[in-house]
């Protein structure tokens, strides 16, 4: 009986994927070429490069990896192992189609150096992809959009040897788009940029990022939305302004744009962060950020004590970065982590994520799910109780534990005694009310 449900499964993620090529390949194809042509019959079409671009060889036999994608594209389908993977996947590719194809159509772009010519099986490979691939549809790379996305899928379901070989291959790959002169450099950052946002739009696990961008939110988290969306304009026209280098910067605008809906969203998943760590396109999509983020914890928090004893083996603290993971807490059992932003160093023991906005205050609910985490975690070892400074978010949580497990006989006695045992928290009025409202309730 597991036998057939498992033919079975595996017969209807199959019949899925098929489902879905038959829908993404004439619509590649389709809307690529309309791109194309667009740009082909704009005119003047624009190019953007760097002079050291000019050295990089013509090498004709990478046409082959390059060619390879097509055939991976469809096989990356096969190691899908559920049909909500299928969909994810398909729909990684679909939105990077869709991305990709908008920026031809909006910024056009040409190939500026002309190609060599190339004889013999190389040369008839290069001459079927020109009678598709006119010289345009440049930035962001969709070939490298949708190679990140193939390669994660690989990635996933190979180790070892074959792992290496994949890297390696999908490393030839990105490099081929190059080699083969069918995009300049600017095109690979942005193509892998467009390819990571698609990873983190769609996961495997959780929500999309964007399912809460409907709901109602606070006030105070349309502000901090918009304000890191200013950052993020202001950032990108002046690195747009300056141009070379300084277009590194975007990825700066990008972080912060990324944050912008996060806070917009008022959902703390969208950074994406599982048992202390990111996922792979959270990782590197929000690194701007997240170095910033710690830069500044570090300036605020670099002469006070790293965490403070409160009570029977609950510690309260700021995040612990590499060198402060195994040293903060003696025997350090547990982190209860409410710090989105941040990744915890592997070098953590158990660690629980709950994550929680900075600058926003958290909700009574929110309140007693972090007491009722201390409580039960406690009980494993020494606990640490962490957000990115250990002054607000963290401090506010370890209240919450003293008071609804009657250590504290009031919300302000238990303030007291936080404040005694961690003189630098940092209470808003909007905390305390937050807190009197829990107290309030019960």
């Amino acid at each position: 009986m597991n036998a057939r449900s498992s033919d079975q499964g595996r017969r209807q993620r199959w019949l899925r994927s098929l489902a879905w090529l038959a829908l993404l390949a004439p619509l590649f194809f389709l809307s690529y070429g309309f791109a194309n042509r667009h740009a082909a019959a704009s005119g003047a079409v624009g190019s953007v490069f760097f002079e050291w671009e000019r050295h990089i060889p013509f090498v004709p036999w990478t046409i082959v990896p390059y060619w390879s994608i097509d055939l991976l594209y469809g096989l990356s389908f096969l190691l899908c192992r559920s049909p909500r993977e299928v969909d994810r996947h398909a729909l990684r590719l679909l939105t990077a189609q869709i991305i990709s194809v908008a920026c031809f159509l909006a910024f056009p772009l040409h190939f500026a150096f002309e190609r060599p010519p190339v004889d013999g099986v190389f040369g008839t490979m290069f001459d079927v992809l020109t009678g598709f691939d006119l010289p345009y549809n440049q930035a962001p790379s969709l070939h490298i959009s949708l190679l990140v996305i193939i390669w994660i899928r690989f990635a996933q379901r190979t180790e070892g040897l074959v792992r290496v070989l994949v890297d390696g291959w999908t490393l030839l790959i990105g490099v081929s788009v190059l080699t083969t002169y069918q995009h300049h450099f600017i095109d690979v950052p942005t193509g892998a940029a467009v390819g990571l946002i698609c990873l983190w739009l769609w996961p495997d696990e959780g929500r999309s990022p964007l399912h809460a961008l409907v709901r109602p939110r606070a006030q105070r988290q349309a502000r901090l939305a918009t304000f890191y969306l200013c950052g993020a304009v202001l950032i990108a026209a002046v690195c747009l302004w300056f141009g070379g280098a300084a277009l590194w910067g975007l990825w700066v605008s990008l972080a912060l744009s990324l944050t912008a809906i996060v806070y917009f969203s008022g959902d703390a998943d969208g950074f994406q962060k599982t048992d202390g760590r990111h996922a792979f396109a959270s990782r590197i999509l929000f690194a701007p950020y997240r170095y910033a983020a710690r830069l500044n914890a570090w300036l605020w928090t670099r002469r006070h004590s790293h965490s403070d004893h409160i009570a029977e083996g609950v510690w309260l603290g700021r995040h612990p970065d590499a060198t402060a993971s195994t040293c903060a807490v003696p025997g350090l059992s547990t982190l209860l982590d409410l710090c989105p932003e941040l990744s915890a160093p592997r070098a953590s023991r158990t660690c629980r994520s709950l994550p929680w906005l900075d600058l926003v205050v958290p909700t009574p609910a929110q309140l007693d799910e972090a007491a009722q985490a201390i409580e039960s975690a406690r009980h494993a070892g020494p606990l640490l109780v962490c957000c990115a400074l250990g002054y607000s978010r963290s401090a506010c949580a370890v209240v919450a534990w003293l008071y609804r497990t009657r250590r504290s006989t009031s919300i302000a006695a238990a303030i007291e005694h936080v404040r005694a045992c961690r003189p630098h928290i940092v209470l808003s009025d909007t905390h305390l009310r937050a807190l009197a409202s829990l107290e309030a309730g019960s």
